[in-house]
């Protein structure tokens, strides 16, 4: 468990994954609530399941994944599991839903649909916590304990 938890005593994963979190926490309030313009939970299984055939489990772990998972992001718990899901669901998102449209996003309204170059700083951002870790002020570091190397993400607090 504590390889799971484990973090480098450094603010720059903290930084990374409120910027992770909090930009995925918002897709996933349009999948579950409707917010920000999205059509909640059930346009967005309906959406999922018959215009993109996406089986319902993998279209249900999406969802939890920008919901639930991007909350724990913010909060630092089980960051790494998280982080990693994020990390395959933007990848297959990319693939399935964006790749063909080009790699930049749709600025000027003038494409089929947005580019894939979101999806790259989000998989980035997201395997750079699974190496890493939660950082500072994060559940995962409390629940570690312990002090880890503050400049060494090869030496994470196990």
């Amino acid at each position: 468990m504590k390889k799971l938890l484990g973090t480098i005593d450094s603010f720059g994963p903290t930084i990374l994954r409120l910027a992770l979190g909090g930009v995925l926490i918002v897709h996933g309030l349009q999948k579950t609530a409707g917010l920000f313009g999205g059509q909640g939970f059930n346009g967005t299984m309906k959406f999922f399941t018959g215009a993109l055939h996406i089986p319902y489990a993998f279209a249900l772990a999406a969802i939890i994944t920008e919901s639930v998972g991007s909350a724990c992001i913010i909060l630092g718990w089980l960051t790494r599991f998280w982080a990693l899901g994020t990390a395959i669901m933007i990848s297959v998102a990319a693939y399935k839903v964006h790749l063909p449209n080009g790699f930049f996003m749709n600025w000027s309204g003038k494409q089929k649909g947005e580019g894939f170059e979101y999806h790259i700083l989000m998989v980035g951002m997201a395997i750079t916590l699974v190496i890493l870790g939660a950082g500072k002020a994060s559940i995962d570091a409390k629940m570690a304990g312990g002090k880890a190397p503050k400049s060494r993400p090869d030496k994470v607090k196990a």
